[in-house]
């Protein structure tokens, strides 16, 4: 078995942590749908990055709310890069598959789609 890299990507309205807890659920659940074969004891870990204005709430509690509680979680800040996405929220989910990378699905939802438009396969 191989440990491959899903990305996916959103954007929330507002530093809520409503809103961070929507948006960043909203993704995971997307990346699971895209990825059918997605199993939570398989995934190795998650590494979550927020734009510097989002500071509200982790993303990685969103996870924890869906009932991701073995699998190993980390939050991070984006480099500020000016002119980047506002209010973006990033994920890197390490996926133990035996699925070849052209089969990995990754979901850009919303005005993140515009961050890597070669690997669009959803809206």
């Amino acid at each position: 078995m191989t440990t491959r890299g899903v990305r996916g990507a959103t954007v929330c309205n507002s530093n809520t942590a409503e809103d961070i807890l929507t948006a960043t659920k909203e993704l995971l659940e997307k990346i699971v749908q895209t990825n059918p074969t997605m199993l939570q004891e398989d995934l190795a870990s998650i590494l979550f990055t927020v734009t510097a204005d989002l500071t509200a709430v982790h993303p990685a509690k969103a996870a924890r709310l869906m009932g991701w509680g073995q699998t190993p979680l980390m939050c991070a800040q984006e480099i500020p890069v000016p002119g980047s996405l506002p209010k973006c929220i990033r994920v890197l989910i390490h996926w133990n598959t035996m699925l070849p990378q052209e089969k990995i699905v990754h979901v850009y939802l919303h005005e993140a789609a515009a961050l890597r438009p070669d690997l669009m396969h959803n809206e």
